[in-house]
């Protein structure tokens, strides 16, 4: 596959999802995979697990949907198209076909029981009252019970292998197919020829294929309730809404609102779509999208969102994102694309899956030899190859991971943590030095105006005029501050004109046609403006961030700016320590300021008056840092931000954490999204990445240690073909079920 997942791949690249049918096991999954990203234009990855394969084209591709669903074809699988507005058909299909799996189950179960019976009385000593050695049933009996099940309830893994071995690769269709037949047909030469000497093996075809179908009907429930967490977010989506049309109210269909339609939202109702309060005053409960259990406060003007839940007060409000454009249906993709995607520990295990099928044929087929050769006795032979051929199937792990991956990205996305892939989960477990931006991430975001100083000679709202009137041309976090103090003061802007920034430092143009700047002490002083050295300072010591203001050179005064630490960061830094993660603050202040807020959070390291290009550059110390300790070869770096101006660091991380109430590019640059704006759901996150991976690990281990122990068991003749045929059912279904464990973290 290419090095790039469909998560990570560049958003100039058209996103297609497609179903899949017949996949059987990992094998059948890379094989599928393999192809797509043979095809020009495209990358592609197949979860086994959820049965879905998603698929990127390139900007220039002329591939279409269909050709897709024929390269697919032609390997022996079917693909359609599949999403959020399909999702219902997708879940009936799966139900009818489970339905008929149970139904093939039930009649392969009472056409085998009168042959395990059989077996049982040959353990029991038991004969026929004909003199057939230990055969109860007549052996042409036990001939017409196997056969429909070795070819009828079998068919499927006959027409899997074919297309398997077609593609020039083997499944585990290939071993279930060669294993069963090798029992079933020199069990059918020694009844046809009458060979009374020797014994029949049809229970052991029989049972075999009965019980790895069991295995499959059970797997696909436990993957069913692995993909819970998806479900559940897409079953959240209401379904009508309370329209105003024409003066009239009316319930129609969520599907054919369209933005700036005005919806009604009652009491106990959930949100239909996005929008924004027109009137009416409510508490809305939006635990489901943001972990958040409190009620959020909504009035005029307040954004909501679809599918929370309104609480007693009537709401009347206008549609902003409708249909693939609202929050949920943005969470439900990004779950969808986490859990399509592939953990870095997922490539040893496909390259073992690739080498698997043809190194347990090879073993079986010397498990065949060396007993006959050294032993002499064939039926044994037979036997104990069909065991090993049994025994060995890779579904176990071809479930280890994806499985893990899809529980453990539906918690998070529960809980408020969004993960955009599987690579970024992996990363935030080994994360050791978190860098974290101050403003919006550490401190509220909600800077405010604390002391308006004006140097002598100088009056108040000149200060707050000129000051008002540069910031009104701005962006920065701190110019909504002083604009809202100015506006408290009844001062009104001037005339501004030229305006330029200058990033991380402040901005010059002229007010009324005056030469002014604005900004930082340090920038003033570049600029010739010297502001007085103990105020400043005395400010600063406070946590108190500066801004200056000139004016034709001449010093006006200074605002002084407080941006309140979030109440829970201290806590959130001492749980983040914890977890043997050290919290380095990177901010753009100056070095008093940012002192006195790294105290105040319990952070001991810090680096101040930093532009977010050195930012980076700090990313990059930490990471040669680590990559100095002999014990931190898999650590990684972190970064947590909120603003535009915090792409390029958290893009240069290891793996980013946005705010989800930071900016678009913020969080569509980072790894993880926190819905919260609380620096714990970034711990929140590393666990729950850890326990995913301590998942992935003791699956994996058990997948090799069942394999690694059985196929010698089987080989050295201590395996009965039905036991190993048990054993590979519950293998994987134990898997599965070890994943869903996370659910209960």
């Amino acid at each position: 596959m290419n090095d790039a997942s469909p998560a990570s791949a560049s958003n100039s690249m058209e996103m297609l999802e497609f179903s899949l049918q017949g996949l059987r096991c990992a094998n059948c999954a890379a094989r599928v995979e393999k192809t797509l990203n043979e095809l020009p234009g495209v990358e592609a990855a197949v979860n086994f697990a959820s049965e879905k394969a998603y698929v990127r084209l390139a900007e220039n591709s002329e591939l279409t949907a269909g050709q897709i669903i024929d390269a697919v074809a032609a390997l022996g699988y079917q693909a359609m198209p599949s999403g959020q507005e399909t999702h219902a058909a997708e879940q009936a299909r799966k139900q009818e076909t489970h339905r008929a799996e149970l139904r093939q189950f039930w009649i392969a179960a009472a056409l085998t029981l009168p042959l395990m019976l059989q077996m049982g009385a040959m353990f029991s000593g038991a004969t026929h009252p004909g003199g057939q050695g230990h055969d109860v049933l007549p052996r042409w009996w036990q001939f017409m019970l196997a056969t429909p099940v070795q070819f009828w309830i079998g068919r499927r893994f006959y027409v899997g292998a074919w297309h398997s071995l077609h593609g020039g690769s083997g499944n585990m269709d290939v071993l279930v197919a060669l294993g069963t037949s090798m029992a079933w047909g020199f069990s059918t030469v020694v009844t046809v020829f009458g060979l009374q000497e020797q014994h029949v093996y049809f229970e052991a075809s029989a049972s075999v294929m009965t019980l790895v179908l069991l295995g499959k009907i059970l797997e696909a429930r436990a993957k069913a309730s692995a993909s819970a967490a998806l479900d559940a977010l897409i079953r959240l989506q209401p379904q009508t809404a309370l329209v105003e049309k024409d003066g009239v109210t009316l319930e129609m269909p969520v599907s054919r609102m369209l933005p700036g339609d005005v919806f009604i939202v009652r009491p106990g109702d959930s949100v239909p779509v996005d929008g924004t309060v027109l009137s009416g005053e409510s508490m809305v409960n939006e635990a489901m999208l943001t972990g958040e259990s409190l009620p959020i406060a909504k009035l005029d003007g307040d954004p909501v969102y679809a599918a929370t839940v309104n609480g007693d007060a009537l709401l009347r409000c206008r549609a902003s994102g409708v249909g693939s454009q609202t929050r949920l249906a943005g969470i439900i993709r990004l779950v969808e694309e986490a859990q399509g995607s592939k953990a870095p520990v997922q490539r040893l295990v496909d390259q073992v899956s690739a080498i698997f099928v043809p190194a347990v044929v090879m073993a079986a087929v010397l498990t065949f030899a060396g007993w006959w050769w050294l032993a002499g006795d064939f039926p044994r032979a037979l036997v104990n190859a069909v065991a090993v051929l049994v025994i060995a199937c890779p579904c176990a792990l071809g479930l280890a991971t994806p499985t893990a991956i899809m529980v453990g990205t539906g918690r998070g996305a529960r809980e408020g943590v969004l993960v955009r892939d599987a690579e970024a989960l992996e990363m935030a477990g080994r994360v050791r030095i978190l860098a974290v931006d101050k403003t919006g991430t550490l401190t509220q975001g909600k800077p405010v105006v604390t002391d308006v100083l004006p140097l002598e000679g100088v009056e108040k709202s000149t200060l707050l005029r000129v000051a008002a009137t540069l910031e009104q041309g701005t962006s920065h976090p701190l110019a909504a501050a002083v604009t809202n103090c100015a506006t408290a003061e009844n001062v009104n802007p001037g005339v501004l004109a030229d305006l330029s920034a200058i990033p991380g430092k402040g901005v010059r143009g002229k007010v009324d046609g005056l030469p002014c700047l604005l900004g930082s002490p340090a920038f003033l002083a570049e600029e010739g403006v010297v502001l007085p050295e103990t105020l400043c300072q005395t400010l600063q010591a406070a946590a108190r961030s500066l801004v200056g203001v000139a004016c034709e050179g001449r010093a006006l005064g200074v605002l002084a700016v407080a941006d309140p630490l979030r109440a829970s960061t201290p806590a959130a830094v001492a749980r983040l320590g914890a977890l043997g993660v050290e919290v380095v603050m990177l901010s753009g202040d100056n070095a008093r300021t940012a002192a006195a807020v790294a105290k105040e959070a319990g952070i001991t390291r810090f680096q101040a008056e930093l532009l977010p290009e050195e930012k980076t550059r700090a990313l990059a110390m930490f990471k040669a840092e680590l990559a100095s300790q002999k014990s931190s070869q898999k650590a990684s770096v972190g970064m947590v931000g909120d603003g535009i101006n915090d792409a390029p660091a958290l893009a240069a991380a290891d793996v980013g954490f946005a705010m989800g109430g930071g900016s678009d590019v913020a969080m569509k640059t980072a790894g993880i999204t926190l819905m919260r704006d609380d620096l714990n759901h970034v711990a929140t996150a590393i666990e729950l990445s850890r326990a995913t991976l301590a998942k992935i690990r003791q699956n994996l281990f058990f997948a090799f240690f069942y394999n690694v122990l059985g196929i010698p068991l089987a080989a050295f003749g201590m395996l009965d073909p039905v036991v190993a045929g048990a054993a590979m059912a519950l293998s994987s279904v134990s898997v599965v079920t070890n994943s869903l464990l996370l659910r209960r973290r």
